[in-house]
């Protein structure tokens, strides 16, 4: 990560608090000592005012690696030299952590295109990409799941999350958490809750002077955790310590953070849950530290984010690779629809993001502590995220020897142990439903070893594998990268011996396919990655089939216990690879997606392209054709098309192979090489979209607005799209964008459209054709608060170059109706039209002849935007580097080489199903013996042969769909039509008892007969002997 002392300079405030952070752990003299040395070195040393921010907390009695300091006038060459310092490691503004527990509101919101009169363009106030919030819900949302049914069963749902997960079988043990330190980072909780027997310590980190919980979602997760009676939690012997880290209202600052995280490693806490989240991986002080907690054996467990459905939403520190990441699903084990999604987005534009989250668990309706006393229900991954916690802290209680215990150990039984759900994707998912009992089996028969995730890559298993299983791979194509998760078990730091090795299985064509493997250097905090790029060999350029191989890779790490000075233990695990070839494309179906110009937060201020998204300014998604354009994608590929993604300058693909390059919302500058090449791709018969959006700097100017976290004025740094670079790009052709900003609906070609804060077309070649609508000028009233109808604003144009066999260029104004993160309307049916236009030349009748189309603009109509004076984009830019005076491009990168790894063929059979095939090393599941179980509690049987290794409850106990084959469904509803049978013979039987005999009708006999028969009885009765 690189780090930037000023993410940008404030406008208007001059009083400002900054983190500094040391190399190591220093008394508060001597951190006192080095910030004054190092700033009476400053070149305004005479007008700096400063001075250090007294924390009174638990932790200031202990030394500490950081200081908030409070700096007046503080100026960029100061903080230079506070870094300058040789035991200070960073300087980062203070930032505000804002939090609020998600409900929905009860009156239903208004379309976003919709307007009440003229809205109030004000300045924005800070929003979800600044400050990490509670992952949590009202319990009177609706948890839709996108699947839709009229009717369904509705069944019973057992009142505890603890024993849905069978958390009664390891307590009948004698397991219930004691001896484990949990720690929960929240709102607090009053000292006499009576569901908690064992809170052992309570501290306070915020400006309240108070340890109580004022808002009842720190009580609720803690007693998920805890809780011993009413809504009972996982762990209720465990050592509940309590930081309330968060105030009443709903504040907390990243040096709270810091100082109580501090505290945890001092206490050695065991367990942590964090139930909050932000999308800003690059909070460098916050991220190190989670860093170094894991790296002090503390097992975070953090919810994964309430952005879903959209993917590229995760939050950290759930997307880090050493935390545990946990989605929600509901009571049918379907995803919640809240439930943030894959990819994780650090490794974008040049890699692929990491598969998580981690595990999925019941997040919607659970019932937990309430403030004071009772239960209540909440919902949203903050509670899916306890019930991890609460699970991880009981299974650490089931384990003799604790040593064994640390962050990658428990997260390799959980993964391993996890129940894969059906029909759901690894970004969604992970590795499955959690498993409490099937962990607990794997925990107590586990050895130090590495381990994979995911453990294998079979790019042909649908729809798991998604992404990877949606496209075949062909000779010529952009290599596929799979982002591999190393977790070593072993110890917190590791390497890879040697370097991996690729194997390809010559009986499944191995040979077709070449590996290159790049991954970190270090494994630490008990992770790494695994970086496999797979690309199909020359000889099977025309070839269809299946190719199979394996990767080795052997991991060493110190041995702690080794009486041998560097002693190393090793494990090798195996990566099987398992890929789809067919012939290569042509080029007219091939479409190159352009990933490098797509920048988003963290670290700058990019707008979204919506700006009636005024509560989620913030383009954060990535940008890429597997998170906010997840849908086109889709599209795309069902229309036959093959979509790749260029990771690098424009310079470094062969443009011969493709029929269109597909250009969206880029907001990165051009390399002069990169524009040139594109002139002649285009002349040679490339084809071009470009999808824009608004640049208008009066615009930008009036949106900037006051970020609390870091106490300044943030300016954007582009518009939607960096429209002046574009112009740049397309000048050439005689076409340009304007700076203009619109909105509207209007019909093209029988289609309703929704342009959302588009531009339009200002300048465009005489030969082409232009399509205008009327729309309202979005622009006059974000500055004017007023409201204008334009008529014939040019928003389409298509352009066939002169050249012989020159390709073709088609522009549109707006990127958001193919942009999943607000889409109101899709125009999927315009992109199909256009690349039937770029790839086969062939103008759709319905744009060529349409009512709408007018004269080409010529530039006079309207004017081009010039970039924002003064803007910081060179800071994030890989274009751009700081100059005197303007900015100037860097020099032209070279293009990324992938270093083939060197084949060593196997002439050896590949497993049939590599899911099944991998499983931890040493594990044996019939050595853990569980007790025999009331038997009303569901029983845990083992798996049967060509049964997956998700495990199912009978009875119909537990709640939701299982992984069955048909077959083995047959033996149950044998047994349940036998005892219907059974029953109903029973009842027959009963009745048949039970049912008085019918007498038959007699005469009455005379009164002297009946006289002389009771003689006769009484006789009988009395017999003499």
């Amino acid at each position: 990560l690189t780090t930037s002392p000023h993410i940008n300079q404030p406008l208007s405030s001059t009083k400002l608090f900054y983190i500094v952070t040391f190399t190591g752990y220093f008394s508060a003299k001597a951190r006192s000592l080095y910030i004054s040395s190092a700033l009476r070195s400053a070149r305004d040393n005479d007008t700096l005012v400063w001075h250090i921010v007294p924390r009174e907390n638990p932790a200031s009695d202990f030394p500490s690696d950081f200081e908030l300091v409070h700096i007046r006038l503080a100026s960029p060459s100061s903080i230079l030299t506070l870094e300058d310092h040789p035991y200070i490691k960073r300087v980062t503004p203070q930032r505000k952590v804002f939090r609020s527990l998600k409900y929905i509101p009860s009156e239903p919101a208004s379309p976003c295109n919709t307007t009440h009169g003229s809205q109030k363009w004000q300045s924005w106030q800070s929003s979800r990409p600044f400050r990490r919030t509670s992952l949590s819900l009202g319990s009177g949302f609706w948890h839709a799941t996108g699947r839709h049914s009229s009717r369904r069963l509705l069944r019973a749902i057992p009142r505890h999350v603890a024993q849905i997960l069978q958390a009664d079988v390891l307590w009948q043990m004698g397991h219930t958490g004691s001896g484990v330190k949990v720690a929960v980072f929240d709102t607090g909780l009053s000292e006499k809750h009576p569901h908690f027997k064992n809170v052992k310590e309570r501290t306070n980190w915020t400006n309240e002077k108070t340890l109580d919980d004022g808002l009842g979602h720190g009580t609720f997760v803690a007693g998920v955790i805890a809780s011993m009676r009413e809504c009972q939690g996982f762990a209720p012997d465990s050592e509940l310590h309590i930081f309330r880290v968060f105030t009443n209202n709903q504040v907390s600052y990243t040096s709270w953070f810091l100082d109580a995280f501090n505290y945890a490693i001092l206490k050695k806490i065991d367990v942590l849950n964090l139930s909050i989240g932000g999308p800003d991986f690059m909070d460098h002080p916050f991220v190190d530290k989670v860093w170094e907690l894991t790296a002090n054996k503390v097992i975070m467990v953090s919810a994964i984010g309430n952005d879903g459905p959209l993917y590229g939403t995760l939050n950290n520190p759930a997307d880090q690779m050493d935390v545990i990441g946990v989605g929600g699903i509901d009571f049918e084990d379907n995803i919640a629809r809240f439930s943030s999604r894959g990819m994780t987005t650090w490794e974008l534009p040049g890699g692929y993001g990491r598969v998580k989250p981690d595990i999925v668990t019941y997040g919607s309706g659970v019932r937990g502590s309430g403030m004071k006393e009772g239960c209540r229900s909440l919902s949203g991954t903050s509670v899916a995220s306890p019930v991890v916690a609460g699970a991880v802290t009981l299974l650490a209680s089931t384990v003799l020897n604790r040593e064994l215990v640390n962050p990658a150990s428990m997260k390799q039984a959980l993964i391993a142990s996890a129940r894969r759900l059906p029909g759901v994707n690894m970004f969604e998912q992970g590795h499955g439903k959690l498993d409490l009992i099937r962990a607990y089996q794997i925990l107590n028969s586990y050895r130090p070893q590495a381990s994979l995730s995911p453990s294998y890559i079979d790019l042909t298993e649908c729809p798991y594998m998604w992404p990877y299983c949606s496209q075949p791979i062909y000779y010529g194509g952009m290599p596929t990268i799979v982002n591999v998760t190393i977790l070593n078990g072993m110890g917190v730091t590791g390497r890879i011996v040697d370097k991996p090795i690729w194997q390809p299985y010559l009986p499944q064509n191995g040979d077709h396919i070449d590996v290159a493997v790049s991954y970190s250097p270090v494994l630490w905090p008990w992770a790494g990655y695994l970086a496999v790029s797979i690309s199909v060999a020359k000889k099977a350029a025309s070839w269809e089939g299946i190719a199979q191989g394996h990767v080795m890779v052997t991991v060493a790490s110190p041995a702690e216990n080794d009486s041998e000075v560097g002693g190393e233990l090793t494990s090798t695990v195996k990566l099987p690879i398992k890929v789809k070839i067919v012939p290569t494309p042509p080029r007219s179906k091939r479409v190159l997606w352009d990933q490098y110009h797509n920048l988003r937060y963290p670290p700058g201020y990019f707008p979204r392209d919506n700006l009636r998204m005024k509560n989620d300014p913030l383009d954060w998604n990535g940008d890429h054709i597997h998170t906010n354009f997840r849908d086109m994608y889709q599209h795309l590929r069902s229309m036959g098309y093959f979509v790749e993604v260029l990771g690098a300058p424009i310079t470094c693909f062969d443009a011969s192979q493709y029929g269109t390059l597909l250009m969206v919302d880029s907001e990165e500058e051009y390399f002069p090489e990169e524009i040139t090449k594109l002139r002649r791709d285009i002349d040679n018969g490339l084809s071009l979209i470009i999808f824009s959006d608004w640049y208008n700097t009066s615009v930008m100017r009036k949106v900037k607005f006051y970020d609390e976290n870091t106490r300044q004025w943030w300016m954007p740094d582009t518009g939607g799209a960096n429209v002046p670079a574009l112009n740049d790009l397309i000048s050439v052709w005689g076409m340009a964008f304007s700076d203009g900003l619109y909105e509207g609906e209007f019909t093209l070609a029988d289609h309703d459209m929704y342009y959302a804060s588009g531009c339009s077309i200002a300048r465009f070649p005489e030969e082409g054709i232009v399509i205008a609508k009327n729309l309202k000028d979005q622009g006059l009233e974000v500055l004017k608060q007023e409201t204008a109808v334009v008529e014939g604003v040019p928003v389409l144009g298509l352009y066939q170059t002169p050249s012989d066999g020159g390709g073709r260029i088609a522009l549109y104004g707006d990127s958001n109706c193919i942009d999943d993160s607000h889409r109101q309307k899709d125009c999927f049916w315009l992109l199909d039209a256009l690349l039937q236009y770029t790839s086969y030349s062939m103008t759709p009748p319905s744009l060529s002849h349409s009512h709408s189309r007018v004269a080409p603009p010529t530039g006079a109509e309207r004017p081009m935007p010039q970039r924002l004076e003064g803007n910081h984009l060179y800071r994030y830019s890989k274009v751009l580097e700081a100059h005197l005076g303007d900015p100037k491009p860097r020099p032209l990168p070279a293009c990324p080489h992938l270093s083939w790894a060197k084949p060593q063929p196997v002439n050896e059979t590949a497993p049939s199903n590599l899911w099944k095939h991998q499983k931890l090393l040493s594990v044996d599941l019939d050595k853990v013996a569980l007790p025999n179980v009331r038997p009303y509690r569901p029983q845990v049987r083992p798996l049967s042969p060509g049964e997956s290794s998700a495990w199912d409850i009978p009875g119909g106990i537990m709640p939701g769909r299982y992984n069955q084959e048909v077959g083995q469904t047959i033996p149950v509803f044998a047994f349940l039509g036998a005892m219907v049978v059974l029953s109903f013979f029973v009842v027959q039987l009963t009745k048949a008892r039970s049912k008085p005999k019918r007498r038959k009708p007699r005469i009455k006999r005379p009164t002297y007969l009946q006289q002389q028969q009771q003689q006769q009885t009484t006789t009988m009765k009395n017999p003499t002997v």
